[in-house]
């Protein structure tokens, strides 16, 4: 798998993916460029040198359509390396919190799912979960839109969403959908260990998996256009979650 930009590529450094190859831009010298060098060849890691052209050049056979956003660094690291559901429990338990996971029920376009899952990372979401099919799977454009946060948060890829929200609730992890028509967000009570469930872009989230969830909560509209890009939908939910935790 192809990543690039300076802070995917750092951050995938730090959390030790494997490197099959690292290329810089020769012309680049800023201080984070530096400090992925320095990184790479502590890790053990070969840093080879090339004119602009050769990374992009890269990034075009990775048919990646943002070969000049590279920021003067490509790597190309082993396949995204997905967890279980078991994985996202324990790390819970490991850090002695209450669960708190975000379920994208076939969100499409890798760039609402970079940011999804940096927006996670920054709330300390202990993990997400995805479908295997009919949905966006973590690629290059998502781990450069998340700026590295991809290396920081645990991703289960499942095979059937509403076994997996069953898994959760056997665990006493309530389940709770961001969709039109629920209670109002900021009259919800969202604490505890839970679990938010977000629906594709078109879509939102299906019929089948609502009648799993144990209820549903909308962010009120004040304008005349009545819904928001999923990417805003969930940071507002993710955050709404924190703001109930640290409430005092």
């Amino acid at each position: 798998m192809i990543i690039f930009g300076k802070n995917a590529v750092l951050e995938a450094l730090k959390s030790e993916k494997t490197f099959n190859s690292l290329l810089v831009d020769k012309k680049s010298h800023d201080g984070q460029i530096q400090e992925i060098i320095d990184t790479a060849r502590e890790n053990g890691i070969k840093v080879s040198f090339a004119d602009r052209v050769v990374l992009e050049q890269k990034l075009a056979k990775a048919n990646s359509k943002e070969k000049r956003l590279h920021q003067g660094v490509v790597g190309e690291i082993v396949d995204f390396e997905y967890c279980d559901i078991d994985d996202i429990l324990d790390n819970a338990k490991e850090k002695n919190v209450d669960d708190f996971i975000v379920i994208l029920d076939g969100i499409e376009d890798p760039h609402n799912l970079g940011a999804i899952i940096r927006t996670a990372e920054c709330a300390g979401v202990t993990g997400i979960i995805i479908p295997e099919h009919r949905a966006c799977a973590v690629n290059e454009t998502v781990i450069k839109t998340s700026t590295g946060a991809t290396a920081n948060v645990k991703i289960a890829r499942v095979k059937n969403i509403n076994s997996a929200i069953e898994t959760l609730k056997e665990n006493g992890i309530w389940v709770y959908a961001c969709e039109v028509g629920g209670e109002d967000i900021f009259k919800s009570n969202l604490t505890g260990k839970i679990a938010i469930v977000l629906g594709s872009e078109g879509k939102g989230v299906s019929q089948l998996t609502l009648k799993k969830c144990d209820g549903k909560f909308s962010i009120p509209m004040f304008g005349k256009i009545n819904s928001l890009n999923v990417s805003v939908a969930s940071a507002i939910s993710i955050y709404e979650v924190v703001r109930q935790r640290n409430k005092k």
